[in-house]
């Protein structure tokens, strides 16, 4: 498996995501800093970290999604390679139109961060295969501008072709419809506000985000 983690201006999760990758699955992972107007050959595998990206200045992830290295990261989404974004990583895929929908401030208008517990909505995607017959897991967010928001159509949407993947057990947050981590129509990009990067391991008090990545083994 080969993965590749990309790198923006403000990215505090890149090296968390390299080594997590690494240690769950075994891959060898690139550092790919935003600028790049390439990506490696032969991906099975690209993230886009958490942090700050451009130290959100303007909208959560916008700068960004205007990076050189997206428009690569889009084609490659286009031809199937697997995409996750893990909290601003999220941001971005939803700036750069990739995901529907955006994230807002948190309902409480705070900062959070601790350990969620999250319902597993699709066990069958290549994200959750790992999974097996589990339907929880526990993940630590860590965010100020968590909310999941869709207008009413696009949330209709959303829900009627599965394209949510986790869901809050407890919203920390407001995301509508609790929900925590959503797919694209064609299954290979998602988004999820919770970092399977901080809970790789049982030391970090759970070990379940190394079974997100385990789960890209199978079609890599």
């Amino acid at each position: 498996m080969k993965a590749a983690v990309v790198v923006f201006p403000g990215s505090n999760c890149d090296r968390d995501c390299k080594v997590a990758v690494e240690r769950s699955t075994g891959a060898s992972v690139d550092m790919v800093w935003h600028a790049e107007t390439a990506l490696p050959a032969g991906l099975d595998l690209i993230v886009l970290p958490g942090g700050f990206s451009y130290g959100d200045y303007l909208r959560c992830g916008a700068m960004a999604a205007l990076s050189p290295v997206m428009a690569e990261v889009t084609r490659a989404a286009g031809r199937g390679v697997a995409v996750v974004g893990i909290c601003n990583g999220f941001q971005v895929l939803c700036e750069a139109g990739l995901l529907p929908g955006a994230l807002l401030r948190n309902a409480a208008l705070k900062y959070v961060c601790k350990p969620v517990e999250l319902d597993i909505v699709r066990p069958d995607t290549r994200f959750t295969r790992a999974f097996g017959a589990r339907r929880s897991a526990v993940m630590t967010v860590g965010n100020g501008e968590g909310a999941f928001f869709a207008d009413a159509d696009t949330l209709s949407r959303i829900e009627g072709e599965d394209q949510v993947v986790f869901r809050y057990a407890d919203n920390p947050n407001g995301s509508l419809n609790d929900i925590a981590g959503l797919i694209n129509a064609g299954g290979n990009v998602l988004g999820l506000m919770p970092h399977p990067d901080r809970s790789f391991e049982p030391e970090l008090g759970s070990a379940d985000g190394a079974l997100l990545f385990r789960s890209l083994l199978e079609t890599a």
